[in-house]
């Protein structure tokens, strides 16, 4: 099983759990009132304020007490910032909570904002937790929500990726910086052969593993790698029995705070001694680990430690804590009588605390506040969620000058768009500290290297005795290739100068080889990755298709129009003198050329492949056959009017229909061959453009597309022809002349559209064919029908049957 499936399962077990948590979500009702099963209350410290930030802890030791003061500490630093969010305060909600399962109850709480009932407060980013096991599940309930989550001190590099914790970051090192450290300590130390006690744990498994991998890359052997859990007495007992067999002398100790104070409180009873012991950064600075017992053990201990740092008035703020300042915390006062020996409640056994007490005049764990490690972390977490506020508040110009956005106020802040931000702050605390993130969101790795050392007076001192940097310069004769290039020999230089080229079009490179997309897809433009291309045709959502579908649709209904005038004025002369049937049945013909040109619109298929030109040849034939028929009548009705003849016998109104359908029948053959040999298909053309696939129908059989324009082609030069001669015949309403400039207007754009058709790319070529159909079906329209409506509607008074009677005879005569 792959590490991603194995994480992915082990989500899904989390996921078991982490579902009834979700069940304490809140549930709006009609009122917009907040409800949650099971136990609630886990708000320890809180202040209002325009935008909140929530924290997560388990306060049950002073390091935790550090963090949360941290918080508060803060949060007030910043509202003091007149540069940092102006005008907008920061309040903070911080929940407490003991174990894994009350730590996501109060996660739920923080996420479902219940505040006494009510739905207010929601947070923006939740701070927490220190454990990676923990972080992980409250991730899972973020994510979907897409709150950013901050971690001050989960360090396990499975949280960076970003596939399964997309809204995780951490301003602690993951620890797979820490990983590669100690690698490289044991290399330099020349340290061979080693063992590996670890807890059974998220946290230690994952960089353990890690561990074993990157060290036999160097060279470096494990003799054995142990787990530890501390309630399994058989585990602990096989541990000591490879300590004392074993013939490795160092052993890397990696585990959290807990698990070393449970371990060692075990090992101290047995006599183990002549070990080199390499600790990780969550327990190697904790100087009450070094007990009397504990000394021999752990004395010359080695480890990378989260570096020292100096919060400019921490110090001063944490030992001006009063019960005063959180009257609401239980915590507060029962950490204070305990501190002080007294009472808040009269009693006999001790003295009544007065809340004036000073912190400065007593000595705990509490007091010692000369240095701080992870305080410095929860310090930059606290500043990346108010950087990113203050970039998401920016406003210049109706816009904000990041992201281009429009601008927000303070009220129409919400987590989605802080976490836009987050991904992208960098800014340097009051302290020097940069800060800033890499894609997986990780923060910059910076240790101390510190070594546990014997004073004269018998106490363990923590020495720094170096730093690791992953900021640092790198001094190499040539970086890496970067995307899209691969890497070439230089034969007149060494080998680490080497060049690099750039990769061909249409290809990615790994820094090595460049390798070929596959023709369905293109490179990125980093070129380091193969994407689908993405297609292009024409559609019913882009500009050019609407408007080519608002003129098809127009042209129907002036067809319309046109038809219901002349059904309504069917018994006036200028409707009966030019042919009422065959008029009818050409507006019929345009009805359909005008719908025809839709089928062009839209993502090709196998049946609009094949309908678009068929349904395209047959309408203009029947169109064009129509109008053949009226220019026949129009020779054939001057021919009858001359004496003797009896012409029209041979072209009434059955030869009329028979002609119409003969013409149309030969395309009905022409368009059955050509489906039923080689039809259109839809066809992904890859040719026109590199990085883009035109959706097309391809012709099939070129010859039966160009058949079928061929034979329209060929009715409407004949009708033409017949009209030209026919222009200046005895014709009282000029129908002759009106049929040979729309036949003018059919053929000149049926001419200019055969080069612009072959010369326009993808799409183009769809529209180009669209408008001739529109063009020439417009023209047939406006020049055939529009003069005789004018007539009919606006100049009655000569739509008579004597002025046409009249007229013909004067030219008869």
């Amino acid at each position: 099983m792959s590490e991603l499936q194995h994480r992915v399962g082990r989500l899904v077990m989390d996921w078991i759990t982490v579902v009834i948590f979700t069940l304490l979500a809140g549930v709006k009702t009609e009122n917009q009132t907040c409800k949650m099963i099971g136990e609630t209350g886990f708000l320890e410290f809180s202040k209002e304020g325009d935008l909140i930030i929530g924290g997560i802890f388990a306060i049950t030791s002073t390091l935790s007490e550090y963090f949360a003061r941290t918080v508060i500490f803060t949060v007030e630093e910043i509202n003091r910032d007149t540069e940092l969010l102006p005008g907008v305060s920061l309040g903070y909600k911080l929940y407490n909570g003991c174990g894994s399962e009350n730590l996501i109850r109060a996660a739920v709480e923080a996420v479902n904002g219940e505040d006494s009932g009510g739905c207010t407060g929601r947070i923006q980013a939740l701070l927490g937790h220190s454990s990676s096991g923990v972080s992980e599940k409250i991730n899972t309930i973020l994510s979907p929500l897409s709150i950013p989550q901050v971690s001050y001190l989960s360090t396990c590099a499975c949280l960076s990726d970003k596939r399964l914790y997309p809204t995780f970051f951490r301003t602690v090192p993951s620890d797979r910086f820490q990983v590669i450290a100690l690698v490289q300590l044991m290399k330099y130390f020349d340290w061979r052969w080693v063992g590996i006690i670890h807890s059974a744990r998220l946290y230690s498994e994952e960089a353990t593993a890690e561990f074993v991998k990157d060290a036999e890359k160097e060279g470096i052997c494990i003799e054995y790698r142990l787990p530890y859990a501390k309630t399994l007495q058989s585990r602990f007992n096989a541990i000591l029995e490879m300590l004392r067999k074993s013939t490795s002398k160092v052993v890397l100790l990696f585990m959290s705070l807990s698990y070393t104070k449970s371990f060692l409180s075990k090992v101290q009873n047995y006599n183990i001694s002549g070990k080199q012991w390499v600790g990780s950064e969550s327990w190697i600075t904790q100087v009450d680990l070094a007990s009397n017992e504990r000394r021999s053990i752990l004395q010359g201990a080695l480890g990378f430690a989260l570096p020292q740092a100096s919060i400019p008035g921490l110090s001063e703020f944490l030992l001006s804590l009063k019960p005063s300042d959180e009257p609401r915390s239980a915590l507060i006062t029962a950490f204070w009588e305990n501190l002080f020996g007294c009472s808040f409640s009269p009693s006999n056994a001790s003295a009544l605390c007065t809340g004036a007490e000073d912190l400065k005049t007593v000595s705990s764990d509490y007091t010692h506040v000369t240095h701080f490690r992870a305080e410095n972390n929860v310090y930059k977490a606290v500043y990346l969620v108010a950087y990113a506020l203050h970039a998401l508040l920016q406003c210049q110009n109706g816009s904000n000058p990041i992201t281009g956005n429009s601008c927000i106020t303070k009220d129409d802040v919400r987590p989605d768009l802080v976490l836009q931000h987050i991904k992208y702050v960098n800014f340097t605390t009051h302290n020097g500290e940069k800060v800033f993130f890499d894609e997986n969101g990780d923060s910059v790795a910076y240790y101390d290297l510190v070594n546990w050392q014997m004073r004269e007076d018998g106490l363990v001192e923590i020495v720094n005795i170096g730093q690791y940097d992953t900021s640092v310069l790198r001094s190499v004769c040539r970086e890496p290739c970067p995307p899209g290039t691969r890497k070439a020999i230089n034969k007149r230089k060494p080998v680490c100068c080497f060049d690099c080229f750039d990769c061909p079009e249409g290809t990615i490179s790994n820094q090595t080889i460049c390798l070929t997309c596959p023709p369905e897809f293109w490179p990125n433009e980093k070129k380091d990755k193969c994407l689908p291309k993405p297609t292009e045709y024409l559609s019913y959502k882009e500009i050019m298709g609407a408007l080519l579908t608002l003129f098809g649709c127009f042209g129907v209904f002036l067809s319309l129009m046109t038809t219901i005038i002349f059904l309504t004025h069917k018994e006036t002369p200028i409707v009966k003198a030019n042919n009422s049937e065959l008029s009818f049945l050409l507006l019929f013909s345009l009805k359909l050329c005008f719908l025809c040109s839709l089928t062009f619109i839209g993502r090709p298929s196998e049946w609009s492949c094949m309908l678009r030109h068929t349904a395209f040849g047959i309408t203009f034939v029947l169109c064009i056959s129509c109008v053949l028929g009226k220019t026949i009548v129009v020779l054939m009705a001057f021919r009858a009017t001359l004496p003797g003849s009896n012409v029209m016998k041979w072209f009434g109104p059955t030869q009329q229909r028979l002609s119409v359908l003969t013409f149309t029948l030969i395309q009905v053959v022409i368009c059955t061959l050509w489906l039923t040999i080689n039809p259109p298909f839809p066809k992904m053309n890859m040719k026109y453009y590199k990085e883009r696939i035109i959706l097309e129908c391809a012709l099939g059989s070129a010859l039966g597309f160009w058949a079928v324009l061929g034979y329209i082609g060929l009715l409407a030069l004949l009708c033409f022809v017949l009209a030209f001669l026919a222009r200046k015949l005895p014709d009282s309403f000029n129908e002759a002349k009106l049929i040979t400039f729309s036949m003018l207007i059919f053929c000149a754009v049926w001419i200019t559209f055969i080069p612009a058709y072959v010369s326009s790319p993808g799409k183009f070529t769809v529209a180009v064919e669209i408008f001739a159909i529109l063009a020439s079906s417009f023209g047939l329209l406006v020049c055939i029908f529009f003069p005789k409506c004018y007539i009919i509607i606006f100049r009655p008074e000569k739509n008579l049957k004597k002025n046409l009677l009249g007229k013909i005879a004067t030219r008869t005569l």
